[in-house]
């Protein structure tokens, strides 16, 4: 542990990113309040797996960690949308 290197992040990055999932999380309210039928959803999960990468690439300081954890991230993002696909493949074709 002794050569690991602490990263400080200035506070208007993080000042940034706090008005950035903000306004996200508006569009995803308002998102709900327009009738887009069946797109709603899929919407909603974009705007969130958009909102959930930013907290984990700036708070959680994946950007600056080791490349094997983005990897990881990564490969778990990508078994979660086959897992979602999955689940709305199976709820279309009752």
């Amino acid at each position: 542990m002794a050569d690991s290197n602490h990263h400080i992040v200035p506070y208007k990055t993080y000042v940034l990113i706090l008005l950035l999932l903000l306004t996200l999380t508006s569009i995803s309210v308002a998102v709900t309040q327009v009738q887009l039928t069946k797109w709603a959803t899929p919407v909603a999960l974009l705007i969130a797996t958009v909102k959930s990468s930013f907290v984990l690439a700036v708070f959680m300081h994946l950007k600056f960690d080791h490349p094997v954890y983005k990897r990881m991230a990564i490969l778990i993002f990508l078994l979660l949308v086959v897992v979602i696909i999955i689940t709305f493949l199976d709820y279309a074709f009752r």
